[in-house]
């Protein structure tokens, strides 16, 4: 029995050294420490991996703008259709998406004010016809010293009046397409043609037989395609890259093929969203394209001069970018910091962000094994 109690407990410190020897090991491995987003290496690890530091360059990068937007039309190409003095619809044959011409009727609008308009015309334009003939002899007579002055003004003013009525009347019939002459002909509708004043498609249709519409109601949209522009929403940042004339790559999100198009127009109003509206003419007119329909633009700069470093400086981690700089070379600590980024040409990558205050201390070489040196912490 004292044997076997011997045995045991010459087993049991070899069983913990044997534990405790893998332990030793790994804290070796880790001798990486992490403090938010900061790294110290080890002297063998910051050996292994090579780190070279740098500063940012500048360098002449072909760069490029990424935007999204929407296809629209010039206001001259979008028209709103209503009726000028209300009424009832009696009858239209319009359906979304049906191609109208330019004069086409639309909509015919009756109700009982038409016929009491034309009325009224016929009424002062008759009148009118006696007034001036009264005001013609009153001159006459005034130049022969017969009648009075009261009268001559009396009748002068009430032939004015009338005929500017006159005028007005023929304007409102004009309005809701009545022509005067039909009326002095003797021929009074009661009811009134709504026509197209552009030939395009329709998009909306607001009305049905028998509606009672106001002068406020919009009865029907129609849009011209023949000229669809691309409405680009690019950052205020990306503003002063932007030149007239540049080439734009337009990928609708129906397609798979981008379409060319040309800067022609840069807002001067930054919207809420800190974006500017840019108007991109499209190269070859295609009237298949529905205003309203998004599309993602890549934007050609051009060359540019800018501040950059190589692409081997800067990582990618959870859809951001970020570059190390040494904080500490004795302790061999370093880092990571967000930065905006841009353009990328010939290994190089344009750096929106200021890293003047780490001239020599940015890491261009070792920045994906700090990278994978600061995860492995995390985990």
């Amino acid at each position: 029995m004292k044997t076997q109690i011997k045995l045991i407990s010459l087993c049991f410190p070899f069983v913990i050294l044997s534990c405790s020897a893998p332990s030793e090991k790994q804290n070796t491995f880790t001798s990486i420490e992490k403090k938010s987003n900061e790294v110290v290496l080890s002297e063998e690890q910051f050996k292994s991996i090579k780190i070279q530091l740098g500063s940012t360059e500048n360098r002449s990068l072909s760069g490029s703008i990424k935007a999204n937007g929407m296809l629209d039309v010039p206001p001259q190409n979008l028209v709103s259709i209503s009726a000028p003095l209300g009424g009832f619809v009696k009858s239209t044959e319009l359906l979304q998406g049906m191609h109208v011409k330019k004069g086409q009727v639309v909509v015919i609008l009756e109700h009982p004010d038409y016929i009491q308009l034309q009325q009224d015309y016929l009424d002062n334009k008759n009148q009118l016809e006696f007034l001036e003939q009264e005001y013609n002899r009153q001159l006459d007579l005034s130049k022969e010293n017969v009648n009075a002055l009261k009268a001559l003004q009396h009748s002068k003013a009430t032939y004015f009046s009338t005929k500017a009525k006159v005028e007005g009347l023929k304007a409102k019939l004009k309005l809701v397409n009545i022509n005067p002459a039909d009326i002095e002909s003797g021929e009074i509708k009661n009811f009134v043609n709504v026509i197209s004043p552009i030939a395009g498609f329709v998009s909306q249709v607001n009305v049905n037989i028998g509606m009672h519409v106001n002068p406020t109601d919009i009865m029907f949209r129609i849009v011209d395609t023949e000229h669809v522009h691309a409405e680009a929403q690019v950052f205020e940042k990306d503003i002063p890259k932007l030149k007239i004339g540049q080439t734009a790559h337009i990928l609708l999100s129906n397609e798979s093929k981008d379409r060319l198009a040309r800067v022609f127009l840069i807002g001067k109003e930054i919207t809420p969203e800190r974006t500017v509206r840019v108007h991109c003419h499209l190269e070859g007119e295609d009237a298949n394209l529905i205003p309203g329909t998004y599309f993602s633009a890549t934007i050609e700069t051009g060359i540019n001069s800018v501040s950059a470093l190589p692409l081997s400086a800067i990582v990618n981690f959870e859809a951001k970018y970020y570059v190390f700089v040494e904080k500490d070379a004795a302790t061999h600590r370093y880092e990571l910091l967000e930065i905006r980024t841009g353009a990328s040409d010939g290994g190089y990558m344009e750096i929106d962000s200021p890293l003047n205050d780490f001239q020599n201390k940015i890491v261009v070489s070792g920045a994906f094994e700090l990278l994978n040196a600061l995860k492995n912490v995390e985990e």
